[in-house]
């Protein structure tokens, strides 16, 4: 192992170089950083103790005196198992695809079901359970639904556009190309801007949509156009042989694609997938511009109003940023298994 770890950090003249770097650079921030977190830090949630610090250590007591509000938004209090089962629900999901407990359409099934079983679980009307509006889900199960159920729906319509970008007929290639470079260059902030307070302008009149329903139909639009060229790019260095194989040996152009061309393709790509969902992932983070409170938006929610705890928001936002790291490197766990 020493063999190893001197190969590794000190193989040569530049390693050995960079190793002393981070070395001294650890050395130097590590105490100062370590008295402010731990050592000289508050964890309960007393504000007045926290103020006696001025900054001097950690208040970690706004986490604990903010975290149900910060996970779960303005969710009703007595209906907190809901939010905490349907964001279990997409966790469970990704975890079973990042070690991989469940494989091949058993883990695609899981993880377009999750966020399907989640929606009734947040809005209840069924089985029971009382409703709630999409106004008052927020926080962690809100950004864990748009990043699952966006993913769910832009990659079917990916595929199905990939497709239709290699098809023989000119306008379907024409409008599908347009799409694509359409969604590609504009931020996902102007297609959000676009769903919610353009496209209620061509629903027939009494018609509304729900301003959640709206959102997810933008995200779904806008990264079907991404995932369609990782696809296409997939099907167009797919070995030709293989499909003249596939012909000779009886399978029609249908069965080629359904059982040779795209579970190989979408196994390729996988790992490109992956980094994509990782992208939408932090970027739900958006969606608080047009009244939707994930775990930011529900952040600011809970600091706003609360003068006594608004000093605080630099450890709250480490909080947050924990979160995101956290979901970040377990779909990257899912990018190398798939990989």
């Amino acid at each position: 192992m020493l063999v190893t770890l001197r190969r590794r950090f000190f193989g040569d003249g530049l390693n050995t170089a960079l190793t002393l770097l981070v070395l001294a650079a650890l050395a130097l921030c590590l105490p100062p950083l370590l008295n402010w977190a731990v050592i000289n830090a508050r964890f309960a949630p007393d504000a007045a103790a926290c103020e006696t610090l001025d900054h001097a250590g950690a208040c970690w007591g706004v986490v604990a005196e903010k975290a149900r509000f910060i996970l779960l938004g303005r969710y009703p209090a007595d209906q907190a198992w809901r939010p905490f089962l349907a964001a279990g629900l997409i966790t469970g999901s990704w975890l079973a695809a990042a070690f991989g407990w469940l494989r091949g359409g058993k883990l695609a099934s899981a993880l377009f079901l999750a966020p399907l079983l989640a929606l009734p679980l947040l809005g209840g009307g069924l089985a029971g359970l009382s409703d709630v509006p999409t106004e008052l889900w927020g926080g962690l199960p809100l950004t864990l639904l748009l990043t699952s159920a966006g993913m769910a729906g832009a990659l079917p319509l990916g595929i199905a556009v990939a497709y239709g970008r290699r098809s023989a007929l000119p306008i379907l290639r024409g409008l599908l190309t347009g799409y694509v470079e359409l969604a590609r260059g504009i931020p996902l902030v102007a297609a959000l801007f676009v769903a919610s307070f353009l496209l209620p302008l061509f629903f027939p009149d009494g018609v509304a949509v729900d301003m959640l329903w709206r959102v997810l139909i933008a995200i779904v639009l806008f990264a079907a156009a991404y995932l369609s060229e990782i696809v296409r790019g997939g099907l167009q260095a797919f070995p030709a042989g293989q499909l003249d194989a596939a012909l000779a040996l009886g399978f029609n152009r249908w069965q080629t694609q359904r059982w040779i061309v795209l579970p190989q393709v979408l196994r390729d790509v996988a790992p490109s997938l992956a980094n994509s969902a990782i992208a939408l992932f932090k970027d739900t983070s958006l969606v608080t511009i047009v009244s939707l409170y994930e775990l930011t938006g529900s952040l600011g929610l809970a600091l706003a109003g609360d003068p006594q705890w608004r000093p605080f928001y630099l450890e709250a936002w480490l909080f947050i940023a924990a979160i995101y790291w956290l979901g970040c490197a377990l779909l990257a766990k899912v990018s190398q298994r798939l990989g």
